[in-house]
């Protein structure tokens, strides 16, 4: 008596691991533009909530509370590059830019993911209590390889954050503005 063995030949594994290798080779780069889209929002989300945390703050505690670009956590950095990071804390000598001093509590500290780049047309921002006008200006975040379309948060003299695609003059973000 005679078994008829079964299972797949050479011919139809090797077709199958074919149709599997194009089927992923189409996906990845959909896939890394998902995830470099969830990146640039966890980071346009935090920059928003920090806004809207210094805002509320500054009113609560009246006084002056600031956000500053930061690359260890303790004292703000020069320059208009926040890719690295931000702090938020109480400017109680209310300096512009503002800088960090000894006895001034810090609030917030916010450390950006790889492969997102974040600039701005300010050193730093400041929210005062009602009775003063806040820093205003733009954040530009944008994903290192252009696989995402840049946003922009932008504050107003109030201190409250919109986020945008498009300047006033309608044309899109770039990440070298």
């Amino acid at each position: 008596m005679r078994r008829h063995l079964t299972g797949f030949t050479l011919y139809e594994l090797l077709i199958t691991l074919m149709l599997i290798i194009v089927l992923i080779g189409l996906g990845l780069p959909s896939f890394s533009a998902i995830a470099a889209r969830n990146r640039l929002h966890t980071e346009i989300n935090a920059l928003f909530h920090a806004m809207h945390v210094a805002r509320k703050e500054s009113i609560m505690r009246r006084m002056v509370v600031s956000l500053c670009p930061s690359i260890d956590g303790r004292t703000c950095k020069p320059g208009r590059d926040w890719s690295q990071g931000w702090i938020m804390f109480a400017n109680h000598d209310g300096d512009s830019p503002p800088q960090i001093d000894a006895g001034e509590p810090l609030l917030q500290v916010h450390t950006v993911a790889e492969n997102v780049v974040i600039s701005s047309n300010r050193h730093g921002f400041t929210l005062r209590a009602t009775h003063k006008r806040a820093t205003n200006g733009t954040i530009v975040v944008c994903d290192v390889a252009g696989r995402v379309t840049p946003r922009a948060l932008v504050i107003s003299y109030t201190g409250r954050p919109r986020v945008t695609l498009e300047d006033r003059r309608g044309k899109p973000y770039r990440c070298d503005d």
